[in-house]
């Protein structure tokens, strides 16, 4: 027997659970599930995520582009629970093949969004019996709302060893989140950190009061990054703008070059004010067996296929 397969199990009931509890929540909500190809012509660039490429074309990153056609179709509650593909992506945390859910509702914002993440999660706790404390990793988080916001500059104001300005002057933005910021962040209650600055928010709509900072959230429970929303980006000459700044910045790293996405671009003009999300179900589950690590939560990691 392969016991190492064996031993994940109790892991992987769990797992069925949340998943049935996840549609039961949308459905309930008058979301429709759908299904998108998981095989696409043109990913969306980001300097910092590398898609794998299958055949000429590459493996979705994540649902984001077709699913906002579908809102552009006039879609407008939808979800998707899917498989994800990252290439370089491994560690405790981390895994090449991961699962997403992603869902979009028209007419709503981001601070409309970290409610229902807030109410999906608790529904969550809810169907599993765990009532109103979650206990990870020897951390006991309440989950009973409200839950914290903290925007960023605050963030880095409080916890950083540079300001926000000069940790994106110095190109230390990432580095300074995950070693400074991000193990305070969800240790006593989870925590939504919120209003990104700009250059972080590639396809988030920008404040009209503060143009400076993109109007998208990450959400931390116990230090974990679980969820990444925001309100969208529906200006398709600003979306195109951006993904060639972005673009640009991926072949200046000396990284595998990317066509846009024109379909995408062609569509978004007809898109409605909405907002969307993205959650990691795999750190998910991680939080609610207490796992340490993303190995526990999955039936096959890449190294035994």
């Amino acid at each position: 027997m392969n016991w190492r397969l064996a031993s994940r199990k109790k892991a992987l009931v769990v797992r069925a659970a949340i998943l049935q509890a996840l549609r039961e929540f949308f459905i309930e909500r008058g979301y429709l599930e759908v299904e998108t190809p998981q095989r696409i012509p043109a990913p969306a660039p980001e300097a910092h995520i590398d898609a794998i490429p299958a055949d000429g074309w590459f493996l979705h990153t994540s649902p984001e582009l077709c699913m906002k056609r579908l809102l552009a179709a006039g879609y407008e509650r939808i979800f998707q629970i899917c498989h994800c593909w990252r290439e370089g992506e491994r560690g405790s945390r981390h895994i090449p093949e991961f699962t997403l859910l992603e869902w979009y509702c028209a007419g709503s914002d981001y601070h409309d969004l970290m409610g229902e993440c807030e109410a999906l999660i608790q529904s969550v706790a809810r169907q599993l019996g765990k009532g109103e404390i979650l206990s990870y990793q020897g951390k006991e988080i309440a989950l009973t709302s409200p839950w914290p916001r903290l925007s960023v500059e605050e963030a880095f104001s409080r916890y950083a060893r540079f300001s926000m300005s000069q940790a994106l002057e110095k190109d230390l933005f990432d580095e300074v989140m995950v070693q400074d910021i991000e193990p305070h962040l969800g240790v006593v209650m989870p925590t939504f950190l919120y209003d990104y600055p700009a250059a972080r928010g590639a396809l988030a709509r920008l404040r009209p009061d503060k143009p400076s900072v993109a109007e998208r959230f990450e959400l931390y429970i116990a230090g974990l990054e679980l969820a990444n929303g925001f309100s969208e980006l529906t200006d398709a000459a600003e979306q195109r703008a951006r993904f060639l700044r972005e673009e640009a910045h991926r072949r200046a790293l000396g990284k595998r070059p990317y066509p846009l996405p024109e379909k995408f671009l062609t569509e978004l003009e007809e898109m409605p004010p909405a907002a969307g999300i993205a959650l990691g179900v795999d750190r998910l589950v991680m939080l609610f067996v207490d796992a340490a690590t993303i190995d526990e939560v999955v039936a096959f990691t890449p190294e035994e296929l």
